[in-house]
């Protein structure tokens, strides 16, 4: 038996479901039974009669599945599948910056942990970001936006609004360069360069399109175009290409690989439907003013 018929013989018989971010290695996307973002996939999972959730993705995302979940097993195959950005801002640094502007309204974007979102407003996606502000803005004009400054920089110019930044940032995204951009367009003239936006400005600048990576796959698939330039972690390529064999992609940044991302192997999927783990646990409190801030994102957007 292989290893992948392992995998589906245990999910059966755990009543399990797999889910896997766009980022994830191939075999793991291939094995999966939902591929997406991150909120996506939670969404997804919560609406099956699976009783236990193998999120194949980061930290901050399996927790979130289980702040949606909380009657479901939740299961992070490798523990230390982390995000760098989401650990730039925590709990007691948040609280620091909420006492320095007591009359703002706190928006976090959903790549933060449990116990920062529970001290949110509102939570966000890349994608509905904008929508959200948008929304927030006619009841206080002062906004604090955490953790990611570029993703918080790229709604502030489209809405001509500043916000109060954390300057967090995801390192795969910020390494991407407008040279990288230029020397992929002279490589391919013909093809559209499609950004994510917690991009630097400077890079979403030059871009034909700026969008969440769900909002990325259903672009390519949409357009008459056939070649496309990707600005983010080059995972998302595999799953493009599986969905639109005949056209081309072509990463902007060869080097736009999240190393937590390629953490979780078959071998650890199996594993972690073995032994039941890593199991997410969360403090009932927390979880409960965490999941405010995701239904009113959820309301409101």
């Amino acid at each position: 038996m292989t290893i992948t018929e392992k995998i589906n013989q245990l999910k059966k018989e755990k009543n399990a479901v797999i889910l896997a971010h766009n980022y994830e290695l191939p075999e793991i996307q291939d094995i999966a039974d939902f591929v997406g973002d991150s909120l996506g996939l939670s969404m997804e999972a919560a609406k099956t009669d699976a009783s236990v959730i193998v999120f194949c993705g980061v930290h901050f995302m399996a927790e979130t599945a289980k702040i949606l979940s909380p009657q479901k097993t939740v299961l992070l195959p490798e523990k230390d599948a982390g995000c760098p950005m989401a650990d730039m801002i925590d709990a007691a640094a948040l609280k620091a910056l909420q006492s320095a502007h007591p009359g703002a309204i706190t928006m976090c974007y959903v790549n933060s942990s449990a116990a920062v979102k529970a001290l949110c407003d509102y939570c966000c996606t890349s994608a509905n970001a904008l929508k959200m502000a948008e929304k927030i803005l006619p009841q206080n004009n002062e906004i604090i936006f955490v953790p990611d400054q570029y993703l918080a920089r790229y709604v502030s110019a489209q809405l001509r609004h500043d916000f109060i930044l954390w300057e967090g940032y995801c390192p795969i995204h910020a390494e991407i360069t407008p040279e990288d951009i230029r020397k992929a367009r002279s490589l391919h003239p013909g093809a559209k360069v499609i950004v994510h936006p917690e991009c630097k400005p400077s890079i979403t600048a030059l871009a034909d399109m700026v969008s969440s990576t769900e909002g990325m796959a259903r672009y390519v698939k949409n357009s008459t175009d056939s070649e496309f330039i990707i600005g983010t972690e080059i995972g998302i390529i595999y799953r493009m290409q599986k969905e639109n064999p005949r056209k081309t992609f072509y990463p902007a940044s060869d080097k736009a690989i999240c190393a937590d991302m390629k953490k979780i192997t078959l071998e650890r999927v199996l594993w972690s439907l073995e032994n039941l783990a890593y199991e997410i646990t969360l403090d009932p409190e927390i979880a409960a003013k965490a999941e405010r801030s995701i239904e009113r994102m959820l309301q409101t957007a």
